[in-house]
């Protein structure tokens, strides 16, 4: 008879829990057993929570290209990629009811045979033209397909615009009778581009002491001192981790300054990121505003 008592208890406990656990997780309307995180990043949730966060009213979703590429001897190949993590949740709260996507890594640096461009610097990862856009025309396909109806695309390297722009007109065409949009905005790449206005706001003035014949050494480029990098990147990676920008090497050896800009300490240095990437935001959002009234005109 214990025995019996035993075994009944057994079972009425298996049958409490029973709800947690017969549910079927592949079914399309399955309820999650516990509380949803939070994340903007949709590979930071679960298919749970992705799917119901598109039925309370976030589609939109942040497509953002980086790259790996040589970036001189201070900051990690990876230095769009970085920069796009601490960008784009501001982004994605300025423009509103947006997630955003896994950043695409890989994208045109250069030739790959003739290491042309930034392939001549090992580390570096190129992709060819075409299979660039035929990826990001998959990854905008997927996510259409699950109910996200604005895809934004934001590249944060040159090489990339051109690509973004050509599949976001291809899909738009293809997409006319539909609900979906592609909206590429080029602004968060050029518009300041590098902020070189804001910097200047800031007090924080770049030179390049070798300038090309004619031009002068204060101005926006991509390259000072024979050198990819500059305080706009290094801020915003620096972020994410100092060790990105090697800061604590470079205290070590008295270099931690960059284009005759003296950094101060990694806590400016991380202010002044937070503060390049709300600044970013503002003319992202500004851009997809104008975007939304080309693309779904009244």
């Amino acid at each position: 008879m214990p025995n019996t008592l035993l075994h009944v208890t057994m079972l009425s406990l298996l049958l409490v829990r029973a709800p947690a656990f017969a549910q079927d997780y592949y079914a399309l309307d399955a309820q999650s057993p516990i509380a949803p995180g939070s994340s903007l990043w949709t590979e930071e949730l679960t298919w749970i929570e992705v799917r119901d966060a598109i039925a309370a009213g976030n589609t939109r979703i942040i497509v953002a290209t980086g790259g790996i590429e040589q970036n001189g001897p201070f900051t990690v190949t990876g230095k769009h990629n970085y920069l796009l993590r601490t960008v784009l949740p501001y982004v994605a709260e300025e423009i509103g009811d947006a997630l955003i996507a896994p950043i695409v890594k890989f994208v045109p640096e250069g030739d790959i045979d003739d290491r042309s461009g930034h392939m001549a610097f090992p580390g570096t990862v190129s992709l060819e033209p075409e299979t660039f856009e035929a990826l990001l025309r998959d990854i905008c396909l997927s996510f259409a397909a699950h109910g996200f109806n604005d895809i934004i695309l934001l590249g944060d390297s040159g090489g990339n615009q051109r690509g973004m722009a050509k599949v976001a007109e291809a899909l738009n065409a293809q997409w006319a009778d539909a609900e979906v949009r592609v909206h590429f905005l080029p602004e968060f790449y050029r518009e300041d581009q590098w902020s070189y206005e804001f910097l200047k706001r800031e007090g924080i003035v770049q030179l390049d002491h070798t300038p090309p014949s004619g031009e002068p050494a204060d101005r926006p480029t991509a390259t000072r001192n024979q050198m990819h990098d500059d305080i706009y990147y290094e801020a915003q990676v620096a972020v994410q981790d100092p060790a990105l920008i090697r800061a604590e090497q470079r205290q070590t050896k008295g270099l931690f300054s960059l284009h005759g800009v003296d950094l101060q300490s990694v806590e400016f240095l991380q202010d002044l990121g937070h503060r390049l990437a709300r600044y970013r935001a503002e003319i992202t959002a500004r851009a997809f505003e104008e975007s939304l009234q080309r693309l779904r005109p009244e």
